[in-house]
């Protein structure tokens, strides 16, 4: 046994460990950054995009075929479609940047189906809504940055086309207050059995239409269920209730509905009927944001149509 005593303890002797604080540099380098996009992705499906909407112009009544070749006048219809639907689309990013919510460039959706050629557009939103202001904002920009691209898109294709004698057994789309609206400043009154033959110009602004009045539909997390629960907060789960109640309905009136009804029943399925709760859900929004909820309905309404596809029975 040594009768020799170790040192006392030295606390600087200890290896020392740098402080997270001494890594701030890096450690704002690891996080990932906002707003980032695999560009090469978006541009193949927007160019799949472009060529399944313009084989679906082909498809309508060629209208431009006395101007163009029939492989040009596809495209009628599918550059006004896509810029409507990427007005749409760039409404909610542009917003979703504002208010600095994560979100991706649009995955515009190419599909072969004759009467449309594509299933729409969307964004990703990567993170929460910071508030009720930044939810209702980034909702109601889509809808509202669509329609602005929509109604002249509209005049103009409205202008374009002629009116007809429908043989019985063709398809009717059903006709909105804003379409009655340009028919009526292009046409006048029009005469018992006739109708309106839209050139692809003005179908493709009736494709938005459509597209804007199901997103404006109060119910769960569309774009209207964005604006409804940033109104009324929770008691906006009563109106997404009363709202999928309204497309059964209506699925009886016409069956082009199916399909919206069946959309809507399987979101309240997985993701619940009513909108994730956030912090300030009891605090009223701003005068100003509730005028431009205002105008939100207005548009609702004038692209709104309770049977969008039917056939013409003369």
């Amino acid at each position: 046994m040594s009768s020799e005593h170790p040192p006392p303890y030295d606390p600087s002797s200890e290896p020392q460990v740098p402080s997270l604080e001494s890594y701030g540099a890096w450690t704002t380098q690891l996080r990932p950054r906002k707003f980032q996009s695999r560009w090469i992705t978006h541009a193949l499906l927007l160019l799949g995009a472009f060529i399944t909407t313009t084989w679906a112009g082909t498809l309508q009544t060629p209208y431009a075929v006395s101007f163009y070749s029939w492989h040009w006048s596809g495209m009628w219809y599918s550059v006004p479609l896509l810029l409507i639907l990427g007005a749409h689309e760039f409404g909610h990013y542009g917003y979703c940047r504002k208010h600095d919510v994560d979100a991706s460039l649009p995955y515009f959706l190419p599909a072969p189906l004759p009467l449309t050629g594509t299933l729409g557009a969307v964004i990703r939103i990567r993170e929460a809504f910071p508030s009720k202001r930044a939810l209702f904002d980034i909702g109601v920009a889509g809808p509202i940055a669509g329609f602005i691209v929509l109604v002249p898109v509209l005049y103009i294709g409205v202008g374009m086309s002629s009116v007809i004698q429908p043989p019985s057994g063709s398809p009717y789309f059903g006709e909105p207050l804003l379409y009655k609206l340009m028919e009526w400043v292009h046409f006048g009154r029009l005469p018992a059995g006739y109708d309106t033959a839209l050139h692809p110009l003005g179908f493709a602004a009736w494709w938005g239409m459509l597209a804007t009045a199901l997103n404006l539909m109060p119910f769960g997390q569309l774009d209207g269920g964005h604006i409804a629960y940033s109104l009324f907060g929770r008691r906006a789960s009563y109106v997404s209730i009363a709202t999928v109640s309204a497309a059964v309905v209506l699925t009886l009136i016409s069956i082009s509905w199916l399909s919206v009804t069946i959309m809507m029943l399987v979101m309240a399925f997985f993701l619940g009927i009513g909108h994730p709760r956030m912090v300030d859900e009891d605090e009223p929004l701003d005068s100003r944001r509730r005028l431009v909820a205002f105008l939100a309905l207005v548009i609702f309404v004038l692209c709104f149509t309770p049977v969008p596809i039917e056939t013409f029975l003369g």
